[in-house]
């Protein structure tokens, strides 16, 4: 099971949101690139990035910062955030970055997430972002009518090889995973699964690492990280 720290870029900070509500918005350095030379470290094998600035705007924003962390780090990166196109796709890729993270793009267009799967099967990561199990897009300001679970069902006939699920009710509240909606979500999938959301303590990794045998590939942390509440050595040794 991998443990990935998180890099929320907003303003050119890193920063961690509650919920995703930009009113809601804690600065934790100031320098994301330093941040990502910490993670690697403290022996984190890969990262996941999200351009906030561009979840909300609907187009990458942070082109710089994210190439700039290609450059000094050496693990694996993942990068999401206001990905709707093959143009940022192929900027990315030149970058050097090795897994593109797609939203609200997958929910909307399937044909562009089923020829991108074609094309690059290990490059592309969908994220699911779920509210009360109904998936939410464009920088989580809409709901819509889409159970997660039927989704993830369809992607699989797509190809697609890697999921991120978030509870985007837990997410930055410190208040635990929804395990009830994670188990549901392993169970109706052979896609391996990432999930996002609510890790607060070291308990949680441990009863999240029983979920391998169903299928779990990983857990992506981040406020419990920045907060203190266990060093990032502490939760690999559930890796």
């Amino acid at each position: 099971m991998l443990i990935i720290p998180a890099i929320d870029i907003k303003d050119k900070k890193c920063v961690r949101l509650v919920r995703g509500d930009p009113n809601f918005e804690t600065v934790y350095s100031y320098e994301p690139v330093f941040q990502a030379k910490f993670w690697e470290r403290e022996g984190a094998k890969r990262l996941h990035i999200v351009d906030l600035d561009g979840a909300f705007e609907g187009k990458t924003k942070n082109l710089d910062i994210i190439q700039r962390i290609v450059e000094e780090v050496k693990i694996e990166i993942e990068v999401g955030g206001g990905i709707r196109d093959n143009r940022i796709i192929r900027a990315l890729k030149n970058r050097g970055v090795q897994k593109i993270i797609i939203g609200t793009a997958a929910i909307e267009n399937k044909k562009f997430i089923k020829t991108l799967c074609k094309n690059d099967p290990h490059g592309v990561i969908v994220a699911i972002d779920a509210a009360d199990g109904f998936v939410v897009k464009n920088g989580w300001k809409e709901t819509t009518s889409l159970r997660a679970v039927d989704i993830v069902k369809e992607l699989e006939e797509f190809g697609v090889e890697e999921v991120i699920y978030t509870d985007i009710t837990r997410d930055g509240t410190l208040e635990g995973p929804n395990y009830d909606a994670i188990e549901t979500m392993l169970t109706v999938t052979d896609i391996p699964i990432i999930v996002s959301g609510g890790i607060s303590v070291l308990d949680d990794i441990r009863r999240l690492k029983e979920y391998e045998r169903l299928g779990l590939r990983g857990v992506i942390i981040g406020k419990a990280l920045y907060e203190g509440r266990f060093k990032l050595s502490e939760a690999m040794q559930y890796e």
